[in-house]
């Protein structure tokens, strides 16, 4: 980083001050005469901070009025008016304020999150962070117990859960995600629009009984009411996003709308595999709010968004192997895949305040997505070893062809699912507890087709699925009819209804001069599922969940948690799918019973401030699912055959690594393991043993609006890349290990700390061009593997399907 500082400031000597200099130098103190370390020190668009004595030296104009800013997090902000003679130096050393009463609110509101085990997250650094997929979820990668090996995905496994275990809510409305895609490049866009984003809050488990039945995470997302008018504009090579808010004259109406666009053509033709891709994805999503009176709110949020994905493989070469045998993957395609997925949503909310202590509200959504997925892609393919001697005029090159085959891939793949649902929820609140109450009904409506299959030939013989026996070739010649080597033909539709309540009861004071808080509630879930030429199932769960924080009246500053209880998962319409593409209407809720203990300690490091949040956790998982997972796609054994248990530790260190910006380190420890059908335990596909992650700030102290944006991510190898109809139970191998780094840098033209009142920028509020390195260090990460076989000496291969590369993306933002 020092390297890379003195490299920028050299790059930028050109645009210093040409102007006579003067010197302004001196020690920043607090009103304790202690030294402030830190400090920033600005005068038009140059800087510096003070070192940890509290010194600083900063050359400026001379023989005209200047300005000169100094600003801390954690002190108020002193603004100086001087005027220096020519070659002279002016000594000034102020004594900042401590910002009393914003820390006190800030303070008081972060205790009472940390005390429910939930995690705010700052929502400036949101679409600063660079990602192949920025926004909330790319935060979230770099958290402990947060993973994902495929950065096309906005999804995310959670402690030991697979994608399907999370629940995400906007404005209190839970969210559903798209049921076909099955690789990360056809997902696009989250639902969830960052510049729409006012809070954001995670739970990584021992949630409260409020949310939903879920065995992983909450991500409790707040979208802003705009109190004045106001535009954002997001344009970069992956695409581009525009935000509008205002309000009435009366002050009544509010509104939030955003319409974003995105090209993922930029990750996909960079890969392995050359193709002829037009990927775009757009929505539009809508927030307004109508106050009708002082005591009745009307909300309502919509959200449009239309994928459309189009396919058609070229070639593709793909190195594997070793050293010293290394081979070559040569494949040609002809086919296309065309995937279209057409999404509706719409919620209505009315919040009725009766008295100040009690509020009610009513919540209606519809959920409605139209989902298509075509191809026909046939691959003739050659694997061949690789000249590995350096000598020769041929190096690198194929010089012998060990196996020659083809295979079809064909699928037209249909879903058309309709969810609704109404609720109702009351919350007292008086003196120091709170009652909390909620009832909700929900309707399903699902319709699916699947028809897909493939076909293996390999040196004109045709390879019979696993399950086959009997088929001797080339050795004997066989006669049977042309089969899939694997192949579903299903239809299906099934109606779910729900009836869901939930009831729980908080309070907070004081014992022995400590802080405590406590929460317990109790949920209860009652589904019935039916659906033509299928059983009518009817079930009813209920969880009682618990929480308690307490905070000490000691000098160290410290939280302590334990939270845990029953969390149940009652099947959606893929858990009851099995492998087969069959409905079993009869499969029963999974179940999790849960404790995790957690320790929050604020402290002074450098005379800035730092948290380490860690927590260890434990999962006993009953009446489990099993499923496989290729890419994002994941299918359900439709049973309730394994049982298992996830543990694990998870740690977070957070503060002014840098003074004035944010950073984080974050290390996780994960094992968790199943049981299927007594054969036992063994890995599941989410065992992700180790994961290190690291979000850093920085900017160049002479020139502070050089920003400069650093995201790590490394994780320990998954199970997995075997074929997806493989036994896990003969196949243990893991993937490689998930290595990337991400790195934006930008220049800030104006922000909240650089506010111009004349000149083309005094209109605007935020501006600040930049670009964006993705997997800077070109690391080959693999996802998944292709399966090919050579029939002459009947071996697999498995090739590894490589991620994205390094790819070069630039970016503006811009904030009227």
């Amino acid at each position: 980083m020092k390297n890379f500082k003195l490299l920028l400031v050299f790059v930028f000597t050109s645009v210093t001050l040409t102007a006579q200099k003067a010197t302004i130098k001196g020690t920043v103190k607090n009103t304790s005469k202690n030294p402030i370390e830190g400090v920033s020190i600005r005068y038009a668009n140059y800087g510096t901070t003070s070192n940890k004595n509290g010194e600083y030296v900063l050359q400026v104009s001379a023989e005209k009025e200047i300005s000169i800013e100094f600003s801390h997090v954690s002190y108020k902000t002193l603004i100086k008016k001087v005027t220096i003679p020519k070659n002279k130096t002016f000594r000034f050393s102020p004594t900042l304020t401590i910002k009393i009463e914003e820390i006190e609110e800030v303070l008081v509101e972060d205790r009472k999150k940390n005390a429910q085990g939930t995690l705010t997250i700052n929502t400036e650094s949101i679409t600063k962070i660079p990602g192949a997929n920025q926004g909330v979820e790319n935060i979230l990668m770099t958290l402990p117990g947060v993973n994902n090996n495929n950065e096309l995905s906005t999804q995310y496994n959670v402690r030991g859960g697979n994608f399907d275990e999370n629940l995400i809510y906007v404005n209190g409305i839970e969210i559903y995600r798209p049921f076909l895609v099955r690789s990360g490049q056809q997902e696009g866009l989250s639902f969830v629009n960052s510049a729409m984003v006012q809070n954001v809050n995670f739970s990584a488990g021992g949630f409260q009984a409020k949310y939903g039945d879920k065995l992983a995470s909450v991500l409790d997302i707040t979208y802003k009411t705009p109190k004045e008018f106001g535009a954002t504009v997001n344009a970069s090579l992956l695409g581009g996003s525009i935000t509008a808010e205002g309000v009435s004259v009366n002050k009544k109406l509010s509104a939030l709308i955003g319409v974003r666009y995105r090209d993922n053509s930029l990750f996909i033709n960079s890969k392995d595999i050359e193709t002829n891709a037009k990927p775009n994805f757009t929505d539009v999503q809508a927030f307004l709010s109508y106050v009708v009176n002082p005591k009745l709110k009307i909300d309502f949020l919509g959200n449009y968004s239309l994928n459309n994905y189009k396919y058609i493989p070229t070639t593709r070469r793909t190195k594997f192997g070793t050293i010293t045998d290394p081979q070559e993957l040569i494949v040609y395609y002809n086919g296309q895949e065309k995937d279209k997925f057409e999404t509706v949503f719409g919620a209505l909310k009315g919040s009725y305040k009766v008295n100040n202590n009690l509020n009610l509200t009513l919540t209606t959504s519809t959920y409605h997505t139209i989902e298509e997925e075509y191809y026909d892609i046939l691959a003739s393919y050659n694997i061949g070893e690789v000249n590995n001697d350096f000598a020769s005029e041929d190096f690198g090159e194929v010089e012998f062809s060990e196996g020659i085959g083809s295979q079809l891939n064909h699928a037209r793949n249909a879903i058309d699912a309709l969810i609704s649902n109404s609720e109702f929820k009351a919350s007292y609140k008086k003196d120091n507890y709170q009652l909390d109450v909620g009832l909700k009904y929900q309707y399903e409506d699902i319709k699916d087709r699947i028809k897909e299959w493939e076909v293996i030939d390999s040196l004109g013989f045709n390879v019979r699925p696993p399950s086959f026996t009997g088929n001797n070739q080339p050795y004997e010649p066989f006669t049977g009819e042309l089969t899939p080597y694997q192949g579903i033909d299903t239809e299906n539709h099934i109606k779910i209804d729900r009836l869901i309540w939930f009831a729980q009861y908080s309070q907070n004071r004081e014992w022995n001069n400590h802080k405590i808080w406590y929460n317990l509630g109790l949920r209860s879930h009652n589904w019935n599922v039916n659906g033509e030429n299928l059983e009518t199932s009817n079930q009813i769960i209920y969880s009682l969940r618990g929480q308690f924080a307490i905070k000490p009246d000691w000098e160290k500053d410290m939280l302590f948690r334990i939270a845990g209880g029953m969390y149940n998962q009652p099947p959606f319409y893929k858990e009851l799918r099995d492998f087969n593409g069959a409905i079993n209407t009869s499969v029963k809720t999974q179940k999790s019973t849960q404790i995790v203990l957690g320790n929050d300690y604020s402290f002074k490091l450098w005379n800035r401030p730092f948290k380490l949040i860690s927590e260890i956790y434990y999962k006993n998982l009953t009446n489990i699912n099993i499923y496989t997972v290729d890419n994002v796609k994941i299918r359900y054994s439709a049973d309730n055959n394994a049982k298992g248990y996830a543990t694990g530790l998870d740690l977070r260190l957070n503060g002014e690594f840098v003074p004035g910006t944010e950073s984080w380190v974050s290390i996780g420890f994960l094992k968790t393991e199943e049981n299927y059908n007594n054969q036992g335990y063994i890995a599941r596909p989410t065992d992700q043993r180790f994961k290190f992650g690291m979000l850093f700030q920085d900017y160049v102290p002479n020139i502070p609006n050089i920003k400069m944006y650093l995201n790590l991510v490394f994780n320990s190898g998954l199970p997995g890349g075997a074929p997806s109809y493989s036994n896990p139970y003969n196949y243990q191998n893991r993937l490689n290990a998930y290595k990337r780094a991400d790195i934006g840098i930008s220049y800030v033209f104006a922000d909240t700390n650089n506010i111009h009142t004349s000149g083309w920028l005094k209109n605007i509020k935020e501006l600040a061009l930049g670009f964006e390195i993705f997997n800077m260090f070109d690391v080959q990460n693999s996802i998944t593997n292709t399966w090919v076989r050579d029939v002459y000496s009947k071996q697999f291969y498995g090739i590894p399907n490589y991620m994205t590369p390094r790819v070069l993306n630039i970016k503006m933002d811009i904030k009227f």
